[in-house]
């Protein structure tokens, strides 16, 4: 397949390259639109929404600022910004993993190594400032956020809350010396493919579970506050053997849940609980990436609002975000459960296929559930890091 024409750009100038941290409201207003500068050539670019970016990456705006540090980064050559960068210092993953970790993200370059060079060199020199030992990324705050790098899969669009790169990214990364440290993968369901057993069994399964009082149920929108209490303990405890993954404090979940609120649809939000106690869940949203990607430089104003509102019943893609089941209760067939209704519902209302993203490389106990419904893994994304 032809590069596109992100990646086909290869710039010689040998003019210097500047770094200058971002520190006034012009200069995070540059660091949130380079991208949309960079991309503007490649058709399967989906902005992000300004005004989220500019919450995110503001103290006092999103609770990752309560606890953690970061510092956001510009590259310049001939007046014009080539590249950006973060670098992160997330206290609470080092505290919950016993780790000493410094984290890049955000990370955007033109294809020219010297500005990537310059950009890593930067934030890897913060990063030691602070005592940090190694350099991991990209990581936009932690995996419970937007994360690692698409390195293979780069001929359709990035569904939603999941990241996009051109390829020459790849060789940017490895040349400054960072090496893999984990793939994860993103697989595609498609409904004329699929192996629809689990929706066959689900109601076998549902009695089975039943002798055990343990039953499924779709999320309760008007009682959405205790329903997201209910969640995030299972969230925080299904994960945290996962590779670099971090708990969430309330504010932090609260933040995430009011996020979804905004795009989830209850019936593809299922619990499974057990005497009234949450052991499971699965979360999956449509793709309001497929909206998005019309949304000039993500500006909801004075247009974008309006697609976003007319075009959510257009969208005919599911992505499976969330799936998990505290360990105790595994295997006992409530992700089959998950599986069928999901499948049902979805054919119900006209999805054409569901994206399951983001799962581990090693994680065998998803991927290969996935695999056997004729799951197509299409794109993969890999997590790199170097000791610094």
């Amino acid at each position: 397949m032809d590069a596109s024409p992100v990646q086909q750009r290869k710039q010689q100038s040998g003019a210097a390259v500047s770094i200058e941290p971002v520190q006034s409201k012009k200069q995070l207003g540059q660091f949130i639109d380079f991208p949309h500068d960079l991309y503007k050539d490649d058709p399967n670019y989906v902005p992000e929404l300004f005004i989220a970016q500019r919450d995110l990456l503001t103290p006092g705006k999103h609770p990752f600022h309560d606890h953690s540090t970061l510092q956001l980064f510009l590259a310049w050559r001939d007046n014009k910004i080539v590249g950006r960068i973060a670098a992160i210092h997330n206290k609470n993953h080092n505290v919950f993993n016993n780790a000493n970790d410094g984290f890049f993200g955000f990370f955007e370059s033109i294809n020219d190594q010297s500005v990537a060079d310059a950009l890593f060199q930067t934030a890897e020199k913060w990063l030691k400032e602070k005592g940090l030992q190694t350099m991991i990324g990209p990581v936009n705050f932690s995996t419970n956020e937007p994360c690692a790098l698409l390195v293979d899969g780069f001929d359709m669009p990035p569904v939603a809350m999941m990241t996009y790169n051109p390829r020459y990214y790849i060789d940017l990364l490895g040349a400054w010396g960072l090496q893999k440290k984990v793939d994860t993968y993103a697989f595609r369901i498609k409904d004329e493919n699929v192996n629809d057993k689990p929706q066959r069994m689900v109601q076998l399964l549902k009695e089975r579970l039943a002798q055990r009082n343990i039953t499924i149920r779709k999320i309760n929108m008007k009682d959405f506050k205790a329903e997201a209490e209910r969640v995030r303990g299972v969230y925080n405890a299904a994960w945290d053997k996962n590779m670099g993954f971090v708990p969430m404090n309330d504010k932090e979940f609260d933040y995430m849940a009011n996020d979804l609120k905004l795009v989830v649809d209850p019936d593809f939000v299922l619990l499974a609980e057990h005497e009234g106690k949450v052991i499971g869940i699965t979360i999956c949203i449509p793709d309001v990436n497929q909206i998005l990607i019309n949304v000039k430089r993500g500006r909801l104003f004075p247009t974008g609002l309006l697609k976003l509102l007319l075009g959510k019943s257009k969208i005919k893609v599911l992505r499976i975000a969330v799936l998990g089941v505290l360990e105790e209760y595994r295997k006992l067939g409530i992700e089959g459960v998950f599986y069928g209704m999901i499948m049902e519902k979805g054919r119900e209302k006209g999805y054409r296929w569901a994206e399951a993203s983001w799962i581990l490389e090693h994680n065998d106990m998803m991927n290969k559930p996935i695999e056997h419904m004729n799951g197509e893994r299409y794109k993969t994304y890999r997590i790199y890091e170097k000791a610094i």
